[in-house]
């Protein structure tokens, strides 16, 4: 496919250009989508084709388009593969799966049913045209992850991508114009008023990735059409090391993600519970790790800036209310760094020991390079101090030859998902649902879970031809067979 040749249906409409457009646009996608009829099998893998074909074709204008939004302050290398390689491969994946997923699934019977011929299944059809809100810190695996499933279920899409990264919401659209006629899937950019209204359209469904705030707001005009909600809301996701847990395979872990763009990740580590004993060598193994992987910072391509002045005001507002508190903060990085950091909109790795729990970086989910790190004497304790509050996205455990202490972990805990001896590997497992519980969000998709999130999930029953209603005597006038029958379903109370 070449970049002159738009692939998918001639536009009947035009993308949308302004507020009142998204309506209008809406109701040609679910004209469309009703006058289509039953989505092929053939439709869906060619829109997930044309799909990978646009993130790959346009791999470097992606990455450009991002790393200008992070104000050039961004590894190349991790972009590619978070924005651009992650989505291709659930994509192929999920094209290798789709038509077992499309098969109807059956539901078992009664004895009597299945003996005279009856059958239960699910039929997974589409929804119509789904919205879905991206934020900044994944601005393009954000937008196409969800598409995935709602391409695979036979939808039909609306994005709006975050103001924040407005590069690369420009080139989303136009992209998107080449590839998919905007019925089939459209891109609306603008600022928050934008994302407002586009919050309060009555679509088939809606998902959004963000804030717990804003969240609430989406939730509220979604309401007034009665719009199911698909929500990933991060959280502050715990790290508890095990007291047999090898600390160095442990930092690893943690600094690999903690510090992956620089910890604007919702489902990064956001702050760690550690034997008491064993605080000082986790600091240690941190220290090498982080010096290892990120030698410099300020001019390293690889270590992200803050994506903005509020966020970078925002993180630098904990360390200051932390330090003031008496709370020991370790940079990890010389002092020159750390004064070069700060002209670029970085701010270099940073440990909180023992932090209050009432200052902000114990209370917010922190979206920055910045880990609190707390001690505990024994696993109940840990298990305690997470369960008293909000559920997380993510839980992490690290661990090695205790089983008992595992289990507990996993049956003492609620959390959207859970890494054991890992952080993050969950996410990228197309085969588990993705998503959080409670504040941490609602629903979940990637792989089947995905398109079965974005489907309506048909119950047919099939009656078999000699109809037990019929055969025993259960229709009005109801008499002695039918009082026999409603005895027999209710069962007789045994006597002592």
């Amino acid at each position: 496919m070449t970049d002159s040749t738009p692939p998918g249906s001639p536009a009947a409409v035009s993308p949308p250009s302004g507020i009142q457009d998204m309506e209008r646009l809406l109701q040609a996608q679910q004209a469309a989508f009703l006058k289509e009829g039953e989505v092929s099998l053939q439709t869906r893998r060619e829109r997930l084709n044309r799909l990978e074909h646009l993130l790959a074709s346009h791999r470097e204008s992606i990455v450009d388009a991002i790393l200008s939004d992070f104000a050039g302050h961004r590894s190349a290398p991790h972009t590619s593969m978070t924005e651009v390689a992650a989505p291709i491969a659930a994509i192929r994946s999920t094209g290798r799966h789709l038509q077992r997923w499309l098969r109807p699934e059956s539901r078992p019977l009664p004895l009597l049913q299945r003996l005279l011929g009856a059958r239960a299944e699910i039929h997974y059809q589409p929804l119509g045209s789904i919205g879905v809100l991206a934020p900044w810190n994944f601005p393009v695996y954000l937008s196409v992850g969800p598409l995935v499933g709602i391409l695979a279920a036979g939808n039909r899409a609306m994005i709006k991508p975050s103001e924040y990264t407005p590069e690369t919401a420009t080139l989303l659209q136009q992209l998107f114009k080449r590839y998919f006629a905007p019925e089939e899937v459209a891109v609306i950019t603008g600022a928050a008023d934008v994302s407002s209204h586009f919050s309060s359209l009555p679509f088939d469904h809606l998902v959004f990735t963000g804030s717990g705030a804003i969240a609430k707001k989406v939730m509220q005009a979604a309401a007034q059409n009665l719009v199911p909600l698909t929500l990933e809301l991060g959280g502050k996701s715990p790290v508890i090391i095990g007291h047999g847990t090898d600390m160095a395979q442990a930092a690893r872990c943690i600094i690999d993600t903690k510090l992956g763009n620089a910890g604007q990740m919702c489902i990064a580590p956001d702050y760690v519970l550690v034997p008491r004993d064993r605080m000082q060598e986790l600091v240690a193994q941190l220290k090498i790790v982080t010096q290892a992987m990120y030698p410099a910072v300020a001019a390293n391509p690889d270590y992200a800036s803050i994506i903005n002045e509020a966020q970078y005001h925002r993180l630098t507002g904990y360390l200051q209310q932390a330090r003031a508190a008496g709370v020991e903060c370790i940079e990890i990085a010389p002092q020159e760094e750390i004064d070069q950091a700060k002209a670029v909109n970085k701010i270099v790795p940073t440990l909180l020991l023992e932090p209050g729990d009432d200052l902000g970086a114990m209370q917010d989910e922190l979206f920055g390079p910045l880990l609190p790190i707390k001690t505990y004497g024994h696993i109940d304790q840990a298990l305690n101090y997470i369960k008293q509050r909000p559920r997380p996205l993510a839980l992490y455990y690290f661990g090695q030859g205790n089983n008992a202490e595992r289990e507990k972990v996993l049956t003492g805990t609620l959390s959207g998902g859970v890494c054991v001896n890992d952080i993050a590997a969950h996410a990228s497992c197309e085969s588990l649902p993705f998503g959080g519980v409670g504040p941490s969000g609602m629903g979940a998709y990637h792989g089947i879970d995905g398109f079965r999130a974005f489907s309506h999930a048909r119950a047919v029953y099939y009656q078999s031809r000699l109809n037990p209603m019929d055969l025993f005597g259960l229709r009005p006038p109801y008499g002695k067979r039918y009082l026999k029958m409603v005895e027999n379903m209710i069962g007789r109370r045994q006597k002592n």
